[in-house]
């Protein structure tokens, strides 16, 4: 069984497309729909996921999750509630985003030898700078100080890094500033020695963060594997997106590497703004999809849903974003069509 949160937006929309293919598939997975958390119940009651949701997640074997995020709320603590808050209970340590364009005509480079991205971004997601830890003194003062500190430690860092390594098929690239954060970075790049020595058959090396970033645009072919922190990695991952056609293509999953345990998401977010009017892109909840069911050992009926979204997009039969005339839900069709 896994637990589905179609969230705020146009997470129920997309999400919705990803259940009709999943049944659509008929693989025999259960699915316990928790509906009820969103952004409407947080300001109702002020809970963004219960002890109870929590534990309805816990008892599944995967969760795939739409996008949270509404304007009506201002409080970080709710996306924190929902989010983060699995993330670290869960020890979803390990954020994997993959890149892989699709058609030339969807991405924003000019030389079509270095278009043909097909890399995999693999972000620590538990310690860095969103671990929460700082504070403010003397707030909403002309003398106001703000700290927000980044946590490394040994333990995240190395098994971060040993991930990346057991999904690498060419190389590992790490990727950190340690020129300029120097405690830090010094734990990362002596981990990262230690375990670049250990797999002399795989391609190994190092990029501070601006470099990996001018790389990524002048020649995203370079990579296969990039490996780094909690706040370079949400960045780089998502540079990665747009070389690849854009967020609406990207999928994304937390996991747990040592009890297997995933969180499945589109990148797009909830996208207030076309939220209702049938123009959300379903193609990264449909490949986040193929994402969950390929960790649960579905790997054919995976990759049959990747060759049927390149079938679709090879037709134009998407989404205005990405040159089509088709709603959400006539895209959805196309794709279970094509599969």
């Amino acid at each position: 069984m896994i637990t589905v949160i179609p969230g705020d937006g146009i997470g129920p929309e997309v999400t919705g497309e990803a259940l009709l293919l999943l049944d659509h598939l008929d693989l025999g997975i259960e699915v316990d729909v928790l509906d009820h958390v969103n952004a409407s119940r947080f300001l109702e009651s002020g809970v963004a996921l219960s002890d109870g949701d929590l534990d309805r997640v816990r008892s599944s074997t995967a969760t795939l999750l739409g996008a949270v995020g509404d304007p009506r709320v201002t409080d970080p603590e709710y996306a924190r509630g929902v989010l983060l808050r699995l993330r670290f209970e869960l020890d979803l340590y390990v954020n994997y985003r993959p890149a892989v364009l699709f058609h030339d005509r969807l991405s924003p480079l000019r030389d079509p030898a270095r278009r043909q991205i097909d890399a995999l971004i693999i972000r620590e997601n538990t310690e860095g700078l969103y671990a929460g830890i700082g504070g403010a003194l003397r707030q909403y003062t002309d003398h106001e100080v703000a700290v927000d500190a980044e946590v490394n430690t040994y333990h995240g860092v190395k098994r971060v890094i040993d991930y990346a390594f057991s999904v690498a098929r060419r190389g590992v690239c790490m990727v950190d500033k340690s020129n300029a954060v120097q405690h830090g970075g010094r734990l990362w790049q002596r981990v990262w020695k230690a375990a670049a020595a250990q797999h002399p058959e795989l391609a190994t090396s190092h990029l501070y963060v601006d470099a990996a970033a001018m790389k990524l645009v002048s020649d995203p072919t370079a990579f296969d594997v990039i490996v780094t922190n909690n706040s370079y990695g949400d960045i780089l991952s998502d540079l990665a997106a747009e070389l690849a056609g854009g967020i609406g293509t990207a999928a994304s999953a937390n996991i747990n590497g040592d009890t297997g345990y995933g969180l499945y998401e589109p990148v797009h977010g909830s996208a207030p703004d076309i939220a209702g009017s049938g123009r959300a892109n379903p193609v990264g909840a449909v490949l986040t999809l193929a994402l969950l069911i390929e960790r649960l050992g579905f790997a054919a009926e995976a990759a049959g849903i990747r060759k049927a979204v390149q079938s679709v997009i090879d037709a134009v039969r998407v989404t205005p974003d990405l040159g089509g005339t088709l709603s959400t839900s006539e895209a959805g069709a196309a794709i279970r069509a094509a599969l």
